[in-house]
């Protein structure tokens, strides 16, 4: 494990590692799904991000014990290998690297339909295409130039949300009408227009697939540990507060947005933000907004290739992964699988040119099965530790979960709730089974290839111990 942590650079401070967590979170899910998690909830959609909101900072906490106890690159891919066994820690990795490659598919796609604002007439798949290639180099950089343009681009993002809650507020205050004729601004609008809750309930749980899609990326925090200066102290702080930040954003942000125009009309064309302030006759508003929305999801895509590559850097220390993964370039960055990921995203090209109207939702509830499958093995994994673990050796952890046992326990059931959401909902049915096959797919792997090469190492290994003797 120390040769590990030597070979990647630890060149990643506190505002870098806080601010690449919002970068992977504070994206796509925001700027572009919440229209489709609005058209399925109604304004009752803030409860959906505040319950979500609660499961995933129980997450963030589980991860957290873990990183602080033992920070290594990899982070819960080597949790799982240790405390569920090879097995548990071969699929949760590589699922990791599957739902970084389909979140960064969505992003991507995104980043097509933003450009597609300025640009209708070019045809969306170049969009991606260039974007993939340009952000593929970037990550080639050395990982501190990495951590510093993401930086940047996520205050970016952040100063603009925060500006538009602002400008919301300022907007209602002053009653400025939106362009249709009849419509009020207001707090009224999350309940004049059938309701706060109009779909009922089973819209409220439909939009989870949504919700849970816009948080995810987020634990990239736990894949950090790797090349965090001192992780002991960064980790703990980055993981409270990133949790409550992106909530607050989600919720607020939703809340102004559905104050200032009846919800039923923030449509998926485009982005919402962007939609909103050019309905309100602010065209200057919409091309910056358009801007900020097309850096958000350059600095998603970003975030996406760095936490797939190191998880599979980290596999391919413990042999689950091809040994070119493991290799290093002279930055101290993991090339190979730069490359493995910008070509997987490529994969996104062919979507977008094959099926440019539907892509979006089926890409996103993918995302969300590969998500929650990986928070929950993150979370039963944090229980199988603290369950091996002595209560002297309990009483010594520098950053222990809160709630214990009841809170893990209660969002490990929200996350079985949410792959029966999966299941229900006939729009998001194939992602379920997609999921499925893809773990399917895993064991066999493993089954196949990986338990016998690990045997083979084995022997290889004690034979030469026995010939040293």
């Amino acid at each position: 494990m120390q040769q590990q942590a030597k070979g990647l650079k630890r060149g990643l401070s506190a505002r870098h590692i806080r601010f690449m967590a919002l970068g992977s979170a504070i994206g796509t899910g925001l700027f572009y799904g919440s229209a489709s998690a609005i058209q399925m909830a109604g304004p009752a959609v803030l409860l959906a991000y505040l319950i979500g909101g609660a499961a995933v900072f129980m997450v963030m906490r589980a991860l957290g014990e873990m990183a602080v106890h033992n920070p290594v690159s990899g982070s819960f891919g080597q949790y799982a290998s240790t405390y569920l066994g090879p097995m548990a820690g071969f699929i949760l990795g590589w699922t990791y690297a599957f739902e970084m490659v389909i979140v960064g598919m969505a992003d991507v796609t995104a980043f097509g339909i933003y450009m597609g604002f300025w640009f209708p007439e070019v045809a969306r798949w170049i969009w991606v295409l260039g974007i993939v290639s340009v952000i593929g180099g970037l990550n080639l950089c050395n990982v501190k130039v990495f951590g510093e343009m993401e930086f940047w681009l996520s205050l970016l993002k952040v100063a603009a949300i925060v500006a538009m809650i602002l400008g919301g507020f300022g907007i209602m205050l002053f009653g400025i009408s939106t362009a249709t004729p009849g419509a009020e601004t207001g707090i009224s609008n999350l309940w004049s227009h059938g309701g706060f809750m109009p779909n009922g309930a089973s819209g409220l749980i439909a939009s989870f697939a949504v919700v849970m899609f816009a948080f995810g990326g987020i634990e990239i925090i736990g894949v950090t540990a790797g090349e965090a200066k001192d992780p002991q102290h960064v980790l703990p702080k980055a993981i409270n507060a990133v949790p409550l930040r992106i909530l607050l954003f989600y919720v607020l942000t939703l809340l102004v947005l559905m104050s200032i125009y009846p919800w039923q009309q923030i449509g998926s064309q485009g982005s919402p933000f962007v939609q909103i302030f050019d309905n309100l006759g602010i065209s200057s508003a919409a091309t910056i907004l358009n801007i900020v929305v097309i850096s958000a999801a350059v600095s998603a895509i970003n975030s996406d290739i760095f936490g797939a590559g190191r998880m599979m850097y980290g596999l391919a220390q413990q042999g689950q992964a091809p040994k070119g993964f493991g290799q290093l370039s002279r930055h101290g960055v993991p090339w190979m699988t730069v490359v493995v990921m910008s070509a997987a995203l490529l994969g996104g090209v062919l979507l977008n040119y094959l099926i440019p109207e539907n892509v979006f939702m089926l890409i996103a509830s993918i995302a969300t099965f590969a998500t929650v499958w990986v928070w929950l093995m993150i979370l039963v994994t944090q229980v199988a530790m603290r369950r091996s673990m002595s209560p002297e050796e309990v009483a010594q952890l520098k950053f222990p979960v809160p709630f214990w046992p009841y809170a893990p326990m209660a969002a490990i059931a929200f996350m079985a709730f949410i792959f029966g959401v999966l299941g229900y909902f006939p729009d998001t049915q194939a992602a379920l089974i997609v999921g499925v096959v893809w773990i399917a797919l895993l064991v066999i792997a493993y089954l196949l290839w990986v338990k016998p090469a690990a045997g083979q190492a084995a022997q290889v290994s004690r034979d030469l111990s026995l010939s040293h003797r």
